[in-house]
This record gives structure tokens, sequence and C-alpha cells, in this order.
């Protein structure tokens, strides 16, 4: 693969201008009951899953690990994000580092990320936009509902997308980060999460529902004894600009040490940049 392909993949996921046609790759089928499995009865399972973005809220803060792994033709990239999420205010702030040229050169410096309801922003987004100024996106405008177009996705959003679950199969025990986990696998409806969903990430859910191919996402969900989540992997795939493939997308949030302190402070009107954004960037 040569550099300007990678470079291409690479900025795929968090270009503002994402113009594909999106969908969310999926199994199994919407309304049916879970079954549950080592004993954990599939009703409750489905239950558990739906609370727990509740469950994140009343634990208010944590830190959260996010990658990203896209995949189209032999092409595949990660884009990696760290940072920390006030479940309670929905806020949160994500460094987001973009995959290495070939020869082990960053494309690009680490953009931050400020998470808001219904609401993205990015500094040192590049694309002409100058080094002290952020960039700011409607969610709710994107057809992804930026589940997939910041790198990264929201933890919270994520975790809302719970919300829609509709089969659950409890896997079994397993161990993270030291800490014992129940794991789930299943598939949530992004259309029924929205619904479910809190104002703030209503209107994006619902925008993804619309955007993708299909409302249903598979996704696999590790909880602690405190109905937490430890670990989500959510699976997606969109139709390239040329609808001659698919790429396919698998997001992971990594959350761990709830409760740390979070302070995020959104930018300032002034601070916001209003120009247009080059558009010789690679968008796809």
């Amino acid at each position: 693969m040569d550099r300007r392909q990678h470079r291409r993949a690479g900025k795929t996921a968090v270009t503002v201008g994402l113009v594909v046609g999106l969908g969310a790759g999926a199994t199994g089928c919407g309304g049916a009951t879970a079954e549950g499995a080592g004993g954990d009865p599939g009703d409750r399972t489905v239950t558990l899953l739906t609370r727990a973005a509740d469950t994140l809220r009343s634990t208010r803060t944590s830190k959260a690990t996010t990658s990203m792994e896209m995949a189209t033709g032999g092409t595949r990239v990660t884009i990696r994000g760290k940072g920390v999420y006030d479940y309670d205010k929905q806020l949160g702030k994500l460094t987001v580092v973009l995959p290495q040229d070939p020869a082990g050169t960053p494309e690009h410096r680490p953009i931050t990320e400020l998470l808001a309801p219904g609401a993205l922003f990015m500094k040192n987004r590049g694309a002409g936009v100058p080094a002290d100024k952020w960039v700011r996106v409607d969610t709710a405008a994107l057809s992804d509902g930026n589940l997939v177009t910041g790198g990264a996705t929201d933890p919270y959003a994520a975790a809302e997308l719970l919300r829609g679950t509709r089969t659950a199969t409890y896997v079994g025990k397993t161990e993270l980060a030291g800490t014992e986990v129940r794991h789930y696998r299943g598939t949530a409806d992004l259309a029924a999460a929205a619904r479910s969903a809190s104002a703030g990430n209503r209107a994006s859910l619902a925008a993804a529902a619309k955007g993708f191919a299909t409302a249903e996402v598979p996704f696999d969900a590790y909880l602690d004894d405190q109905g937490r989540i430890r670990k989500l992997r959510e699976r997606f795939s969109f139709v390239n600009d040329s609808r001659q493939g698919t790429v396919a997308v698998a997001s992971t949030t990594l959350l761990y040490d709830f409760g740390t302190p979070v302070a995020v402070e959104l930018p300032r009107p002034q601070d916001i940049y209003a120009g247009r954004i080059a558009e010789n960037q690679p968008a796809h």
C-alpha cells in the first residue's frame, strides 16, 4: 500500500466532510427474546443492558480509552483516543491520534476533541483551520450521528445505543484489567435507542438510524458487578464513496477509574473557526 492510500484511509473517520452513505452491519433479528446462559435469564440480560447508560450517569465520571478500527479493501487502520468523560453533564475530552504513515512518521498532530450534547469540537483539525481555532460540528447533522466521524465514538452515546438492545446473550464471566466482568453479546436497534435516549443524544442517534443502511448494530458489552460498562465494542459498516464496496468499522470503548475528577470547558464563540475548510483534504 503506498503512502497516499494510507493517508486517505487513515483520515476517513476524522474528516468533517464525510460524504458517504453510512450503514451498520448487523446480525440477528429485532424483537426476539434474548436467551440467557450461565443462569442469567434473557429478559434480565436485555434490561441490564438497556439500563447501562443510566448506571454510568449515576457513576458520574471516568477515564476512557477508545479505538476505531477501519478496513476497506486491503487497507486497515486504527485511530486511538484517550481522555475523560462526565456522564452527568455529558461532556468529555479526548486526544485522538491518527495512524502513522508507512515510514513511521505521524500523518497529523493529535486532535483534541470535546464532546458535548449535540456537538463535537475539534482542535488541530488541519485542512486550513488555524492551530488556535476549534471546529464545531453539529452531530445531529451527520449521517452517522458522530458514531464514526470523529474517529472515536462518544462514550455516553455508545452506552445509550444499548437502550435499543433487542437481542442479547450472556456469554460468561471473564477478567478485564484485573476486574471480573460479565460478557454480553447482542444486537441493538438505533431507532429504538434514539427514542429512549437522553435529550443530548436523541437527535444524533436518530440521524444515525436514518443514515445507516440498517438500524441494527451488533455489540459486545462487558459489565462489572455494579452494572457499569468496562468495555463496549460496536460494529458498523458504511458504503464507500464509489458505492462499490463497504468500509468495516469496529469501535471499542474502555472505561475505568470511575469517579476521577473531570473538568471540560467548551470553546468560547470567538475561538470557533468560522471559515471554510480546505476541500483538497482527503475525505475518504
